[in-house]
């Protein structure tokens, strides 16, 4: 992988449920891959009223202050989409990676979409848990964070804080690259 033509972002969003169709973006952290590692994070005013209790309890965001506080979409996508082009290099091409990024992967390219109408990464997305996979020849249900955390994070549980969330997978996909031989 040259790093001259690609630029690994880590990206970890913070929702108010399942699917962008139905509930909100409401935070989003991103890191890029190398030491020192340049940093974003953003909250976001809900689009709309939809939430579910669980998901509220995992981030430990506050409804009513992200209401109040927190960016309007189209501002918050304006931003984040300025900083990717700020961390990517001329010549390069930034590339969304999440652990678990069909999930993070959806709410950002919905987001862009709607409100910026083009995605800065374009198409190119790489899961975290599914390099693992293939690297450790495991069965998805070892790629949770349970059973990568003690390999690569000293057992380390995410903080469901997107911006401390993408830092630590940022850690772990570093770690997941020194043991690959290029």
């Amino acid at each position: 992988m040259s790093q001259n033509t690609e630029t690994f972002i880590s990206v970890d969003v913070e929702t108010a449920g399942p699917v962008p169709s139905i509930y909100s973006l409401l935070s989003i952290g991103a890191c890029t891959l190398c030491e020192p590692r340049d940093t974003f994070y953003i909250e976001l005013q809900p689009s709309n009223e939809n939430r579910i209790s669980e998901a509220m309890e995992i981030g430990g965001l506050s409804w009513s202050k992200l209401k109040e506080e927190g960016l309007p979409p189209q501002q918050a996508m304006e931003q984040f989409a300025a900083w990717v082009a700020e961390v990517t290099p001329d010549g390069s091409q930034p590339i969304f990676l999440a652990f678990n990024a069909p999930f993070d992967w959806m709410f950002v390219a919905d987001y862009f979409h709607r409100y910026l109408g083009f995605n800065p990464f374009g198409h190119k997305a790489l899961d975290i848990k599914a390099y693992y996979m293939g690297k450790h020849g495991v069965p998805w249900a070892e790629t949770d964070m349970h059973s990568v955390s003690p390999r690569y994070l000293n057992s380390r549980k995410l903080s469901h804080h997107a911006l401390q969330d993408a830092i630590d997978q940022a850690e772990v996909f570093c770690k997941l690259l020194s043991e690959t031989s290029h």
